[in-house]
């Protein structure tokens, strides 16, 4: 099985678990119905993979073996133990993905991109994938540029981007985990009642669980936010100035965002 085949056959297992799971146990009630939301959001991420396809036509994984055969990059540098270098390279790759994210909310011109990510009215593992193909790209070149100065291993960039993709679609499911599980787990890792804030329409609870895998990065650095002004079945999902429309749904709608002013 080649890399591609691998990350592709986790990646369509997860979704799909999390789809029945979504199917069986519904935390909140869409507004819209998936067919309106689906089109857009999985068109969006067709869009997306084609932009990465043509930005790096080998990959990340690619670029970091390129780093390797060429010495290229601290851990290519330094004398390591193979485990340590790849588990200090995921650990940076997650935290550089949580000061992306933070940046993004940040500052104004990264948010116009990711403001077609918030702007889903409902969250539910397609709004994991929703993201407009500049964003994409934007996180692919920040990729790549992390893995050339570190010298990350190629494994550890396949380790990274399949929890990544994991992680996304697991914390943006359409589930409530019981209290008894939610809890512990929370300690270590963005839940979806924790990320459920983070789409919150109330700005300092945007502003907060930035992480997308564990949930140390936003307790270290201040972003933490246990619970929200309303309760997780209350919580205001989305962007206020994006309502819950058809319109707003729409694939071309979503592409045209970060350019235009909302009605």
């Amino acid at each position: 099985m080649t890399d591609a085949s691998f990350r592709l056959s986790i990646f369509f297992t997860i979704l799909l678990v999390m789809l029945v799971l979504e199917s069986c146990y519904p935390a909140r009630k869409s507004k819209l119905t998936k067919p309106v939301r689906w089109l857009g959001n999985f068109s969006l991420l067709i869009l997306s993979s084609i932009v990465a396809r043509l930005l790096i036509p080998i990959g990340v994984a690619g670029i970091a073996l390129y780093a390797s055969t060429q010495g290229i990059g601290l851990f290519n540098i330094i004398n390591l133990p193979t485990w340590l270098s790849i588990t200090l390279s995921v650990l940076l790759l997650d935290l550089m993905i949580y000061w992306q994210h933070r940046i993004f909310h940040l500052v104004p011109m990264l948010w116009r991109f990711h403001k077609v990510h918030h702007a889903d009215s409902h969250i539910d593992a397609s709004t994991g994938l929703r993201f407009h193909p500049v964003e994409i790209a934007l996180s692919i070149l920040l990729k790549a540029l992390a893995v050339l100065i570190l010298g990350v291993p190629a494994t550890a960039v396949i380790i990274f981007e399949v929890a990544l993709n994991g992680f996304a679609l697991f914390n943006h499911a359409n589930i409530r985990l019981p209290r008894w599980l939610e809890l512990p787990l929370r300690t270590i890792l963005i839940t979806q009642v924790l990320h459920r804030i983070h789409h919150s329409q109330v700005v300092n609870e945007t502003n907060s669980n930035y992480g997308f895998s564990v949930s140390w990065w936003d307790r270290m650095f201040g972003s933490y936010k246990s619970q929200a002004q309303k309760s997780d079945e209350d919580l205001d999902i989305g962007l206020k100035s994006y309502p819950a429309t058809k319109k707003n749904a729409n694939l071309l709608t979503l592409l045209k965002m970060p350019f235009s002013r909302p009605k």
